[in-house]
């Protein structure tokens, strides 16, 4: 993985992050803390190169079903 991947994957990461905490009203600390709990910015990570293709909504959409699969409780 080049450093150029890398920086596009953390962008992206920050991106949906910060889409996740404006649609739940959560501060990007709070919304970072949740995703990390229940797996959803591994899962960002993991499918970045399916995910990065969709629109931020939809990533935040799914990035809310894994978090709701795994207990999460944000819906």
């Amino acid at each position: 993985m080049d450093k150029k991947e890398i920086v596009n994957k953390i962008e992206y990461v920050i991106s949906c992050v910060g889409a996740f905490a404006s649609k739940y009203n959560l501060s990007n600390s709070q919304a970072y803390a949740y995703l990390r709990r229940f797996s959803a910015i591994d899962f960002l990570i993991d499918c970045y190169s399916a995910e990065h293709t969709l629109s931020i909504d939809e990533a935040v959409e799914d990035i809310q079903a894994i978090c709701f699969r795994k207990g999460g409780c944000i819906a």
